[in-house]
C-alpha cells in the first residue's frame, strides 16, 4: 500500500462522534515557520507530516478520519502510513520533515514499537520528530523508565484514544516539534553566522569581504547567490554616490561600477531606503541589510526576496549584519593598514619597508642578474622647501614620482618599482637596462610645472648592482644609501656606484663605532701626559693629555683611527667630558704632589666644543673635581677656529670667563685669518708637528716655523712646538725664539704613576 494514502476500510465504533471537534483557539496561535536550512524557513503552505504505524488498518483508518480536514496552526495535515516497523523505519529514512509518529507498541513483535523508536533516535538521528505510542493492550504499556530513555512524547490505550483527546495529543507533539525545529535551526543559523564571521575575517580587501558577505547571506537563507553588496560614503550630511563592490546573479555585471541608472531603478531605491533608515528592510522583492561603517562610510546588501520574512529570520539576519558589519570595517581597517605600513601615504608609491620586500624578491629569483637598486636623492630640495613653502614641496614630490614612474616605465612590460622612501629620497628597482644613471638624470633636465611655476630640480643617484650582492633587501638599500653619500661628497647631480671595497669601509668603521661604545663602557680608554717643557731651562711647566685605546685583547688603536669615528657618532661629547675630568683630577693630584705650578693641557673636539652645553660642562667639571682654571689648557684646532668666527668668538669668550687658557693646535696647517685671529681670545699657538720634521731639511719648514713664532711675538701669544724628537730641532726651535716644546726628545707619553716619577727625577736633577 503507498505510503501517502489513506487505506481503504470501514470506519470502526473506535471513534467517539460525541465529542466536537474546536479548533478555532488553535489556528490563532499560527507562528512563524521553522527554518528547516540554516536559517531558510520552508514554504508556508506546507503541511505537518504525520506518520501512522500500526499494525491494523482500521487504525490507520479512522485516525485519518478523526483528523480529517484539521489544521494546526495554519497548516494542514498529511498522513503516511506504515504497517510494519521496518516499514516505518524506510519511510522514516526516505521522507523529510516528518513532524510527528502515532506509533503501535505491539506490532510483529511485543516491543517492536520501542525497538523503532530507539532506531528512530539512534540509528537515524531523528531528534526533533515527536512519538506518541499507542497501544491497544494495556499489559504491554512501557515503563516510566522506558519512556524517559527512549525520548517519548506521549503515551495512550487507543481505548481512550477519543477524536478530541487524539487531536490534542498530535497538536502538543506538533507544537513540541515546532519548537524543536526553531531552536535547531537558530542554533544552526547562530553557528553559521559564527562560522560567517570567522571565514570573513580571513578574507584580505573590502572587494573579497563584500563577495563573501553575498554568500554567506545566501547559505544563511538557503537561496542561490544573488544581489549587491554597495558603499556609501556621506560629506556634510548628504548622500553620495552609491558604488557596487560586490554583486552575484543577475546582477553580476554591476560589480565595481556606480548604482544608477533607470534599469536598476528598484535596486537603487532599495539601497538607498536602507541607507538612509539605517536598518533592515524587506518589500518590493527585496531584502537589504544594513551595515554601518565608520566616518560616514556604510554598507548595504540588497538581494531579490519574495516571500515575507519569518521571525526567527529577522532575528538572525540582525545578528548577521552586525557580525558582518563588523567585518566589513576591520577588512577596511587592514586594508588602510597595509596601505599605511608598505605606502607612502603622500605619493602612493610604496615606501621603504614595501621596497625591502620587492629587493629580498628580487634577491631570491633569476631577475638579481640584471637587476639594479638606484637611491634618487634631490639636491636642495630643503632649500625649495624652505622658500616656497610645504605645500609646494609636496607638489613637487608628488611630481617627481610620478615623473619617475611613467618616463621610465615608457614600455608596459618593463619590470620596474619605483618608491619614496623618505623625505625627498626616491628608489627606482628594476633591470640595469632601465636604471641608468644618464636616463635618470635626464628626466630632471625638464621642468616641473607646479601651481604655475617651472621648477628645475637635480638630483644625485647611488647606485647598487643586485647581481654581486650577497646581503639582504635591508642590506642592498644600506649599499646604495653608501654610494650616494660618496655621490654627493664629490659633487652633486652626479651618481657612483657601490663596490665592495666601500662596503667594507663602511662596516669597518661600524663595527669599530660599537667596539668603541662597548670599549668606553668597559673602561678601555685611558690617558697619557706628554711633558711640556722650556726650551731654554729642559725645565717641565705642564703636560698635554692624550687619550688612548687599549682593547680588552691588549691591541692598542691609535687615536687618529677613533676619535674621527667618536666624532661622527657623537660619542665624542661623552668621551670629551670624561676625559676633561680624568685630565683634571690628575692636575689635582699633581699639585697635591708638590708640582703646583703646572697647567694641564687637554684637547676639545669639534663636536665637542660646539655641543651647547659644553660651557656648563667646564664649569661643572672644574667644580667637582676642584682643578685651579688657572692651570688649565683646552687645545682647539685651527680649522675649527677659522669656522663660524662670530659664533665661536662669543663661545671663546665664555670659556675664557671661566679662568681657563685656549691654544690654538696643528697651527699653520690651515688658512687663518690675520684679523680673526685678534679677535680670538687666544693665549698660545701650537706649530705643527709637520714643520718642525721639516725645520732641520727644508728651508720651508723652517720659514713656517719662524712666521708662527714671530707672529705670536707680535700678537703677544705664547708658542709651543710639538713633535720635537732630536736635539738640533731643539737648537733650531731655540734659535728662532721658541720659548716652549713637547716632543719625544724630552719624554714619550707616560701614565700617571710614570708622569709622576718623571717629575720627580727632572727635580732632582735641577737641584743637582
Amino acid at each position: 500500500m503507498p505510503s501517502s494514502m489513506t487505506p481503504p476500510g470501514p470506519m470502526t465504533d473506535a471513534v467517539d462522534d460525541r465529542d466536537d471537534l474546536v479548533f478555532a483557539d488553535e489556528a490563532d496561535h499560527a507562528s512563524p515557520s521553522s527554518i528547516p536550512a540554516a536559517g531558510a524557513p520552508a514554504c508556508a503552505s506546507a503541511s505537518w507530516r504525520i506518520l501512522v504505524v500500526d499494525d491494523d488498518a482500521d487504525v490507520h483508518s479512522t485516525t485519518t478520519f478523526a483528523l480529517k480536514g484539521v489544521e494546526m496552526q495554519g497548516r494542514p495535515l498529511e498522513f503516511l502510513h506504515a504497517y510494519s516497523s521496518e516499514e516505518a523505519r524506510d519511510i522514516l529514512a526516505r521522507e523529510p520533515g516528518i513532524a510527528v509518529v502515532l506509533l503501535d507498541v505491539v506490532m510483529e513483535r511485543p516491543d517492536a514499537g520501542l525497538q523503532l523508536v530507539r532506531r528512530i533516535r539512534e540509528e537515524l538521528g531523528l531528534i526533533e520528530v515527536r512519538i506518541i505510542l499507542r497501544t491497544g493492550q494495556p499489559g504491554y504499556a512501557p515503563e516510566l523508565e522506558a519512556i524517559r530513555g527512549y525520548d517519548i512524547n506521549d503515551y495512550r490505550t487507543k481505548s481512550e484514544l477519543t477524536r478530541t483527546k487524539l487531536y490534542t495529543a498530535v497538536a502538543a507533539a506538533v507544537r513540541s516539534y515546532e519548537q524543536l525545529r526553531a531552536l535547531a535551526a537558530s542554533r544552526a543559523g547562530l553557528e553559521h553566522i559564527l562560522s560567517a564571521g570567522a571565514q570573513l575575517m580571513a578574507l584580505h580587501g573590502v572587494v573579497d569581504a563584500a563577495r563573501g558577505v553575498l554568500r554567506q547571506l545566501a547559505t544563511l537563507l538557503g537561496r542561490p547567490e544573488a544581489g549587491v553588496l554597495c558603499v556609501r560614503e556621506s560629506a556634510h550630511g548628504r548622500p553620495d554616490s552609491v558604488h557596487v563592490i560586490a554583486a552575484a546573479g543577475a546582477h553580476a555585471l554591476l560589480a565595481g561600477s556606480e548604482l544608477d541608472g533607470a534599469e536598476h531603478a528598484s535596486v537603487k531605491q532599495a539601497v538607498r531606503r536602507t541607507l538612509e533608515q539605517r536598518r533592515r528592510l524587506d518589500g518590493d522583492g527585496w531584502l537589504t541589510l544594513h551595515f554601518p561603517g565608520k566616518a560616514g562610510r556604510d554598507f548595504a546588501a540588497c538581494i531579490p526576496f519574495e516571500r515575507p520574512v519569518g521571525e526567527l529570520e529577522c532575528r538572525l539576519l540582525d545578528v548577521f549584519a552586525s557580525v558582518a558589519a563588523v567585518s566589513l570595517e576591520n577588512v577596511e581597517l587592514v586594508t588602510h593598514l597595509n596601505q599605511a605600513a608598505f605606502r607612502d601615504q603622500l605619493t602612493g608609491l610604496p615606501n621603504r619597508t614595501r621596497l625591502v620586500e620587492l629587493i629580498d624578491a628580487i634577491l631570491a629569483s633569476p631577475r638579481r642578474d640584471a637587476a639594479t637598486l638606484a637611491i634618487v636623492d634631490l639636491d636642495h630640495f630643503a632649500e625649495t622647501n624652505d622658500a616656497l613653502g610645504h605645500h609646494f614641496g609636496d607638489l613637487l614630490l608628488v611630481a617627481v614620482g610620478r615623473r619617475l614612474e611613467e618616463r621610465l616605465k615608457a614600455c608596459p612590460d618593463e619590470r620596474l618599482e619605483v618608491a619614496r622612501i623618505g623625505g625627498d629620497i626616491f628608489c627606482v628597482l628594476g633591470d640595469a637596462a632601465v636604471v641608468q644613471p644618464a636616463r635618470i638624470a635626464a628626466l630632471f633636465r625638464e621642468p616641473f610645472r607646479i601651481d604655475g611655476q617651472d621648477v628645475l630640480v637635480s638630483s644625485t643617484l647611488g647606485l647598487v648592482r643586485l647581481l654581486g650582492h650577497d646581503g639582504s633587501g635591508a642590506d642592498a638599500l644600506k649599499d646604495a644609501d653608501i654610494a650616494l653619500k660618496r655621490a654627493k661628497s664629490q659633487q652633486r647631480a652626479g651618481h657612483f656606484y657601490f663596490s665592495r671595497s666601500m662596503g667594507v669601509e663602511i662596516r669597518e668603521r661600524v663595527r669599530m663605532m660599537h667596539a668603541l661604545r662597548s670599549g668606553f663602557q668597559r673602561g678601555e680608554l685611558f690617558l697619557a701626559y706628554q711633558p711640556q717643557v722650556d726650551l731654554a731651562t729642559s725645565r717641565p711647566f705642564g703636560a698635554e693629555a692624550l687619550l688612548r685605546w687599549r682593547t680588552e685583547d691588549g691591541r692598542m688603536i691609535g687615536p687618529d683611527r677613533f676619535i674621527p669615528i667618536a666624532e661622527y657618532s657623537g660619542l665624542i661629547v661623552d668621551i670629551g667630558e670624561w676625559v676633561l675630568r680624568q685630565a683634571l683630577a690628575e692636575l689635582v693630584r699633581l699639585r697635591a704632589g708638590g708640582h703646583r705650578d703646572f697647567t694641564m693641557s687637554v684637547n676639545v673636539s669639534q663636536v665637542q666644543f660646539r655641543h651647547p652645553h659644553f660651557v656648563d660642562m667646564l664649569r661643572r667639571a672644574l667644580e667637582d673635581t676642584g682643578a685651579p682654571a688657572d692651570y688649565v689648557e683646552l687645545e682647539i684646532t685651527e680649522s675649527m677656529a677659522m669656522e663660524e668666527p662670530a659664533l665661536l668668538v662669543e663661545k671663546l669668550a665664555q670659556v675664557k670667563r671661566t679662568g681657563v687658557s685656549i691654544a690654538i693646535d696643528d697651527f699653520g696647517t690651515g688658512f687663518s685669518s690675520l684679523s680673526h685671529l685678534q679677535r680670538l681670545q687666544v693665549d698660545r699657538l701650537k706649530i705643527d708637528r709637520t714643520f718642525v720634521t721639516e725645520i732641520t731639511g727644508s728651508a720651508r719648514g723652517s720659514s713656517i716655523a719662524e712666521m708662527v713664532i714671530q707672529l705670536g711675538r707680535n700678537l703677544g701669544l705664547s708658542v709651543i712646538a710639538e713633535g720635537v724628537e732630536d736635539e738640533r730641532q731643539a737648537h733650531i726651535l731655540r734659535s728662532l725664539g721658541c720659548p716652549l716644546a713637547q716632543g719625544f726628545l724630552f719624554s714619550r707619553p707616560l701614565s700617571p704613576e710614570a708622569l709622576l716619577e718623571w717629575l720627580g727625577n727632572q727635580a732632582i736633577i735641577e737641584a743637582a
